[in-house]
């Protein structure tokens, strides 16, 4: 992919940031506010705005300790501000549940939306265990807007915390459940991510927090390959943007999840060999990433540009991993003279990613033991108990006849695919 094709945001907030003297007014005031209707001028708002997570980030920002966050219906703040918290893992186990059995409705092997997937998960009990409280009712939700009210958020670039004032921004709660105890308020995503916007928690909490009596708990919930991962958050200062505390986080599935070592060790056996394609060795440590890709191309036919302003990747990880996934032979590209290339699921990916959950991890192990130097390494791992070294792996890529694969370099980089590969496969059977 060619370095100068670039981001359409990343065009837009640099032409913007010229015309409009941003870094200057930024050093001298601290922050710039910028209106809908500047924003216009160089692309739809909405698309210039949407920066779910740090990744996103327009080049301009990342090189300046740059945010955005809205705080009108028609303008946002930009300035030196930690607007995403990191996920983290507190429990690694896996909660198998059911639907109903009166339920025809809702089908667990079609859930193709936030809203599904919430309602599958209330429908399960899932909602019910995790958030701990009796009597769920769905309450408020959809768009309005966020009143007024002010808040605290630390600074990049100093100790410093920069003091923000909303009024009536236009924000939207994905779904609310009201029990005889608080009120939990849900974000729901269906990709995964490394991080999040802690604008999508605080400013519904804040607006329901000053509304109602009862505790308001802030819930991220994600539904991503066959997986509801749910996390509880805490603002310990609800008058400062940074005070979030994770304290739960649970995993559940709505099918059998169940893997036996000795199923991939199997199929490492009986796997015949593939020669290596003509597409560059993978660079895409994350397998579960490539899944959500996956999962992404099953709904939509996607150019590395769309992924990365819709979903988790930038531009040098979205090409990374649609190649990854044409290396597996999941995915492939249709090119249309010097339109960008549009990535679309294959009929192997396609009957993979739409079938069960045990068939589809165990139809991805057979995709990569399909490839010689996967093998072996997963083979000495089964040996031996434990990965080969990197200086191995490379010796075992050197001898794979891997395509346009040169120098030592390159070969060290792209051995850490390999580890996580086969450490992804191993980690199948511990879930």
């Amino acid at each position: 992919m060619s370095n100068t094709t670039g981001k359409q945001n990343d065009r837009a907030w640099e032409s913007l940031f010229q015309k409009y003297k941003v870094l200057s007014h930024i050093e001298k005031d601290g922050s710039f506010i910028v209106s809908a209707s500047q924003m216009r001028v160089f692309r739809e708002p909405r698309l210039m705005a949407k920066i779910d997570h740090k990744i996103n980030l327009p080049e301009i920002f990342t090189k300046n300790n740059l945010a955005i966050l809205p705080i009108s219906r028609g303008e946002y703040i930009i300035a030196h501000m930690e607007a995403y918290q990191p996920f983290q893992t507190l429990d690694h186990t896996i909660t198998k549940v059911s639907l109903p059995d009166h339920i025809q409705s809702l089908d667990v092997a079609r859930i193709s939306s936030e809203a599904i997937a919430i309602n599958c998960a209330l429908a399960s009990g899932i909602l019910a265990d995790f958030l701990e409280d009796e009597d769920l009712i769905a309450t408020v939700s959809g768009r309005m807007g966020s009143g007024t009210f002010a808040f605290g958020i630390q600074n990049t670039t100093n100790d410093a915390v920069n003091r923000i004032t909303v009024t009536n921004a236009q924000i939207e709660i994905d779904a609310a459940f009201e029990g005889i105890h608080r009120l939990s308020i849900i974000e729901a995503k269906m990709d995964l991510a490394e991080d999040f916007l802690i604008r999508q928690l605080y400013y519904p909490y804040r607006i329901w927090h000053s509304r109602i009596t009862k505790p308001v708990h802030p819930i991220f919930f994600v539904y991503s390959n066959g997986i509801c991962h749910l996390y509880e958050y805490q603002f310990q200062n609800p008058a400062y943007y940074n005070s979030l505390e994770l304290i739960k986080h649970k995993r559940y599935s709505f099918e059998d999840t169940s893997i036996q070592l000795s199923e991939i060790q199997e199929i490492a056996a009986n796997t015949q060999t593939v020669t290596e394609p003509p597409i560059p060795f993978p660079q895409a440590d994350s397998f579960e990433r490539l899944i959500s890709l996956c999962e992404i191309l099953n709904i939509h036919t996607l150019t590395c540009e769309e992924i990365s302003e819709e979903y988790a990747f930038d531009l040098r990880q979205a090409d990374y991993y649609t190649n990854a996934a044409r290396y597996l032979g999941l995915v492939d590209k249709c090119c249309n003279n010097d339109l960008p290339s549009l990535f679309y699921l294959t009929a192997k990916g396609k009957k993979i990613i739409n079938s069960n959950y045990k068939q589809r991890h165990l139809a991805f192990c057979t995709a990569i033991l399909q490839h010689e130097v996967f093998k072996k390494v997963f083979t000495h791992y089964m040996d031996f108990g434990i990965s080969p070294t990197i200086q191995e792996i490379v010796k075992l890529m050197q001898g794979s006849h891997l395509y346009n694969l040169k120098s030592e370099n390159t070969y060290k980089r792209r051995s850490s695919t390999v580890i996580a590969w086969v450490t992804w496969m191993i980690k199948l059977t511990q879930s």
